[in-house]
Parts: C-alpha cells; sequence; structure tokens
C-alpha cells in the first residue's frame, strides 16, 4: 500500500477559525435571543389586550397596563413613547423603545416599533 505524502492532515487553521464563529453565533444568540422574545411577548400582550377591552376600558387603562408589562418584561420604556388612543369602536396602540445589547467592545442599539389597530367588540 503506497503512503501518501502530499495529505498530513494538519490543516488545524480552518478548525480554529470555525471555531471562533460558532463562538460568535454563540454569544450573540445569548445575548439577542431573550430581548426578541421579551419584546414578543410585549407585542403580544398588547393584542391580547386589544381583544379584551371593552366599553367600559379606558385607554389610560391600556396604557398603564403595557407599561407594567414591559416592566415585567424589563423592557425599557416609557409613558412618553406609549400611545393608546380610542377612536369609536378601534383601539390604536403605539409602543417604540430602543435595547441597547451589550457585547464586549459594542453596544448594540435594538429599536422596536410595535403597533397595531383592533376593533373593540361590544358584547
Amino acid at each position: 500500500m503506497r503512503r501518501r505524502i502530499a495529505e498530513r492532515g494538519e490543516g488545524n487553521l480552518g478548525c480554529i477559525l470555525w471555531l471562533l464563529v460558532l463562538g460568535l453565533a454563540v454569544m450573540i444568540s445569548v445575548k439577542a435571543i431573550p430581548v426578541k422574545i421579551a419584546s414578543a411577548e410585549l407585542y403580544d400582550f398588547m393584542d391580547e389586550v386589544a381583544r379584551t377591552a371593552g366599553v367600559n376600558t379606558t385607554a389610560e387603562d391600556v396604557k398603564k397596563a403595557i407599561l407594567q408589562r414591559a416592566a415585567d418584561l424589563k423592557l425599557p420604556l416609557d409613558k412618553d413613547h406609549v400611545t393608546v388612543e380610542r377612536v369609536g369602536d378601534l383601539l390604536r396602540m403605539r409602543a417604540e423603545y430602543t435595547v441597547p445589547v451589550e457585547f464586549p467592545g459594542y453596544t448594540y442599539q435594538w429599536h422596536f416599533l410595535h403597533e397595531m389597530e383592533r376593533p373593540i367588540f361590544v358584547v
């Protein structure tokens, strides 16, 4: 059996680079996924509030509920960036906030904007 001299199997640089890329992807995922989940939960909460809002629910009550849920989710949402208005049988909501996601040597400002307009059903 002949031995191949040109194939020595010493390609360590490619392995090291792929491990660095994998480590970077894991670090980004660990930082970004919880922020995205919290943002999606806030949007789902806003949708649920809009669906369950009745005739006696005021826009101020909805705004307070959204701010409380954002505080529970540790999202930096303040009262100046939340607008809730009732126009006839419609409920319009808008929440805008920016979450700083910190990486070693860099802070990414992730901007979110949740807008929805839902009808209020009178039972």
